[in-house]
């Protein structure tokens, strides 16, 4: 029995797909099904039912999968705690961001904490809400910055900030000299959305539902467009495609020239927005080093957020 052959089985027990759980474990589908078939031999159970489109976990199985995802978390403090010896805030602190907070956040914070905390670098790793917390219970890595709410218990959390969405339009858009536009409005444009996986699209449509079903249906490009990035989609947007909403932190520091493509009109109450936190495990040992990066993102200036120094809490 070996760590990667945990990380294995637990992967196809989120994906319930050996295809899918190879893709996010970075190997062939023929190593991954080996290897678990090899760990299943060992221990002389069946972990997995195998058939039909989609992978069943037997009751034994699912046991052996929550010991799993232990073990590993288990293995990850034993090296970081080899590693780091006496002093939690010298070493890296590996860092999981997703796609739509990294590009706003991480330029402002990484110059702060190399002044602050220059002992403690920070590894970075871009991804989606779903597989850092992947990497996270795997002990690939340390925390998360990610925004709320998220599909699992288990975590420890720390409120960071609470951010507005606002309305970016194009330039010759009828709304383009309005004070504020309401949320209601948005059912007749067409909108700009993250594809599947981004958790902001998932938010944007709790404001406009009525997006899912043309941007799921097979004439949904009539209705809604869908982009890899929320650069992308501005990009989108200035062509005249469309229109979007964006957190706050996503608009241009310097006010816009008054022959820029796009437009950012305000919302009206209640305003949309989300709230971004940093997770980690429970048994993570280095809690001063989770302290020293909340600091450092309190001290950011971000633009139109709003800073909660939360309190730990469990999820």
């Amino acid at each position: 029995m070996t760590l990667t052959e945990l990380k294995y089985i637990i992967a196809v027990a989120r994906e319930r797909h050996f295809g899918r759980a190879a893709e996010a474990c970075f190997v062939s589908q023929p190593t991954l099904s080996v290897a678990i078939k090899k760990l299943e031999d060992e221990l002389g159970v069946v972990i997995f039912e195998r058939g039909g489109n989609e992978v069943g976990v037997t009751p034994t199985g699912l046991r052996i999968v929550t010991q799993a995802q232990k073990i590993l978390e288990e293995s990850a403090n034993l090296k970081e705690i080899a590693r780091q010896g006496n002093d939690p805030l010298t070493g890296a602190l590996r860092v999981g961001v997703i796609h739509t907070i990294g590009p706003y956040l991480l330029p402002k914070l990484i110059p702060l904490q190399l002044r602050i905390t220059p002992q403690m670098p920070l590894i970075l790793q871009e991804s989606f809400t779903v597989r850092l917390l992947e990497l996270l219970r795997q002990g690939e890595i340390d925390c998360a910055i990610v925004a709320l709410p998220l599909p699992e218990a288990g975590l420890e959390v720390r409120s960071l900030y609470e951010e507005h969405f606002i309305a970016a339009v194009p330039r010759n858009h009828r709304w383009a000299g309005l004070p504020q536009v309401d949320t209601e409005m948005l059912k007749q444009e067409t909108m700009l959305l993250l594809g599947a996986g981004h958790c902001f699209r998932d938010q944007v449509l709790e404001v406009c539902p009525e997006m899912s079903r043309f941007s799921a249906a097979a004439d949904g490009i009539q209705r809604s467009f869908e982009g890899s990035s929320l650069e992308t989609i501005r990009h989108m947007v200035a062509a005249g495609l469309g229109i979007t909403l964006l957190p706050m932190t996503a608009l241009p520091e310097k006010p816009p020239a008054a022959d820029d493509l796009v437009h950012y009109v305000p919302l009206k109450e209640p305003i949309p927005n989300r709230e971004v936190v940093l997770i980690w495990r429970r048994s993570f040992p280095r809690l001063q080093a989770i302290d020293a990066l909340a600091d450092c993102i309190y001290r950011c200036d971000l633009t139109g957020v709003r800073m909660l120094n939360g309190k730990i809490r469990s999820l």
